[in-house]
């Protein structure tokens, strides 16, 4: 299974991109959300990739952070959602708005979220409520990301936004704990709680 993609970016649209990988091309579908983190074509991009294999088909998914993989895998976990409406609900809505949304219960907020009707939004409240937690857990770093600075300090602000931390604190305590000794992810995410803590 293809579970990351580092390359140069040949073509980009709002709901899919190639990128070439040694001469190889894979086309890659994404939500909004990681579209808009990328640079023009012919720029180096890196995405986490969830390979979806069905009988007549393999198609390849692509986010820009960690929580946005682990939700989209989530997701389509839920009954009556499959890939095509999973990307819908990350391009609908933030990460970290969506796991507001359903720690909160908040119906009226998921189905405001193109495609999302009542018993659809009712459906990922229901089903993601209990499972959350395990979104939420930290992956073991690959050390082939630890210095991927970009990526890491996506990550740490998913993570500390994750945890209740506002925005502009948030920042502040990650580029401060970049600008030191570089590290692992956890090593960079100590530091970052212990800036918090000041």
């Amino acid at each position: 299974m293809i579970s990351r993609l580092s390359g140069r970016l040949v073509d980009k649209a709002p709901d899919r991109i190639v990128i070439d990988v040694h001469g190889v091309g894979y086309d890659v579908q994404i939500p909004l959300s990681t579209f808009y983190g990328l640079g023009e074509p012919g720029t180096e991009v890196s995405l986490r990739v969830h390979t979806h294999v069905r009988e007549d088909a393999l198609a390849l998914f692509g986010f820009s952070t960690r929580l946005e993989r682990k939700l989209f895998e989530q997701l389509i976990g839920v009954s009556g959602i499959g890939p095509r409406l999973a990307l819908s609900v990350l391009s609908g809505i933030e990460s970290t708005d969506l796991v507001r949304a359903v720690r909160e219960g908040d119906v009226g907020r998921l189905t405001s979220i193109p495609g999302v009707g009542k018993k659809t939004a009712e459906r990922i409240g229901l089903e993601l409520k209990d499972r959350l937690q395990a979104v939420l857990e930290p992956e073991t770093e690959d050390p082939a990301e630890s210095g991927a600075e970009p990526d890491m300090r996506g990550d740490l602000l998913s993570a500390l936004l994750n945890l209740g931390y506002h925005r502009h604190l948030v920042d502040r305590a990650v580029d401060a704990a970049l600008s030191g000794q570089p590290g692992t992810f956890e090593q960079v995410l100590r530091q970052a709680l212990k800036e918090l803590a000041r």
